[in-house]
């Protein structure tokens, strides 16, 4: 009697693949901006606990982006020799591991887990575009929204809950910064489907055969420039906003809140400027606009302190549609996964270059000043230059 050929079918069908790569992108993304700025509200309790000077608490925000900075480029290497998905599943190890030891409760500790997690974020934040590419390239920019909007939502609950967790659970400001990790371990579970396809940038496509060397393309520079001087602006403004907000009055308090609405308007850009990228033929005018949105609602701060909560939306919707844009500029000015993993290593290390001096830079005119007028027009500065790079970087075409 004949037997009947084989009717098995796959463990698991493409769209159950699809949507396990989906979660675990978007796992992934929520691990790439929380570790850093869920420290910010919880300070003043690890400066209290170990008496450090205030170099030293800046430093616990400073040395992450000095991490991003010094291991963009090493990162687009390490995916060439070992493959996307397995040297993203050890940025999470290192997330991981950074998050337990920096809670551990000593000095050491402290920076050393602080540093191990900048090294693990860079590492994803170099990769996580190659892989939207890579596996989504017809949706590059719903995909770039989504994961911005993962990372917006993940660091602004951070901020918001940490404090809470640190008081009113007893758990201190060790418990309420190990809890983080909870999130990076749910990101590797989802990660583990992907270990078994890894691949390597340069076998993804047979027309990366000569790699370019992009430090010698203007249009390279203008978007890494594009990205950076966004990232400066960030970075900036989670560094210096609540004191900005105190000395115009605000209460400690009510400044974190304000600095809450913040991180929350960086969470929603996705839900208008994908619309409006897809009704334009190019990027210029709206990476023109969110540079200058950014730079009067910076004024206003300032001198029209009772419209911060306005202010401070505004702004995080810029930071956060400046995030997109620069993102989405690395696969949409490339020309192949190859071309792209290179240009996110340069567009990292000088955007992470950047946003390392600018929270810095800020504080020592700060200082010398003893007010934030000086601050403001650095940072209007800042908005104006990159505007104008915008309207070179936005334009449709790719790198030759």
């Amino acid at each position: 009697m004949p037997t009947s050929p084989s009717t098995s079918k796959p463990l698991m069908s493409p769209k159950n693949k699809t949507m396990i790569l989906v979660i675990g992108v978007l796992l992934i993304a929520a691990n790439l901006r929380a570790p850093v700025t869920g420290i910010a509200p919880m300070i003043d309790l690890i400066s209290q606990s170990f008496q450090l000077s205030a170099t030293q608490a800046g430093m616990l925000t400073t040395l992450p982006l000095i991490g991003f900075a010094l291991f963009a480029p090493p990162s687009a290497y390490l995916a060439k020799k070992f493959g996307l998905e397995y040297t993203i599943f050890s940025a999470l190890v290192l997330i991981a591991a950074g998050l337990l030891f920096r809670s551990v409760g000593n000095v050491s500790a402290l920076f050393i887990g602080t540093a191990l997690i900048g090294v693990g974020v860079s590492i994803g934040n170099v990769l996580l575009p190659i892989v939207v590419k890579r596996d989504f390239p017809m949706k590059v920019a719903i995909m770039t929204s989504s994961y911005v909007l993962a990372m917006g939502i993940a660091s602004g609950a951070a901020s918001a809950f940490s404090i809470p967790l640190a008081n009113d659970y007893q758990l201190g400001w060790q418990g309420a910064l190990a809890a983080l990790s909870i999130l990076t371990f749910i990101a590797m579970i989802f990660w583990l489907p992907q270990l078994p396809h890894n691949s390597k940038p340069t076998t993804v496509n047979n027309s990366d055969l000569k790699p370019v060397n992009l430090w010698n393309k203007a249009l390279a520079w203008q978007v890494s420039l594009y990205l950076g001087l966004g990232s400066y602006f960030t970075y900036t403004v989670i560094a210096w906003l609540p004191s900005i907000l105190i000395q115009t009055g605000f209460s400690s308090e009510e400044a974190g809140i304000v600095h809450g609405v913040f991180q929350i308007g960086t969470a929603l850009p996705g839900i208008f400027i994908i619309p409006l990228m897809a009704k334009l033929n190019d990027q210029r005018l709206p990476a023109f606009s969110i540079c200058f949105i950014a730079g009067v609602c910076s004024v206003g701060l300032l001198y029209l302190p009772q419209f911060s909560y306005a202010w401070s939306f505004l702004l995080g919707l810029c930071s956060g549609a400046w995030f997109i844009l620069g993102l989405s500029f690395i696969s949409l000015r490339t020309s192949s996964p190859l071309q792209a993993t290179t240009l996110s290593g340069m567009a990292q290390f000088i955007g992470y270059s950047l946003a390392a001096i600018g929270p810095m830079l800020g504080g020592y005119l700060h200082s010398i000043q003893n007010g934030w007028g000086a601050v403001i027009i650095m940072i209007v500065i800042v908005c104006a230059t990159a505007g104008s790079i915008g309207l070179l970087a936005g334009r449709k075409t790719v790198i030759d």
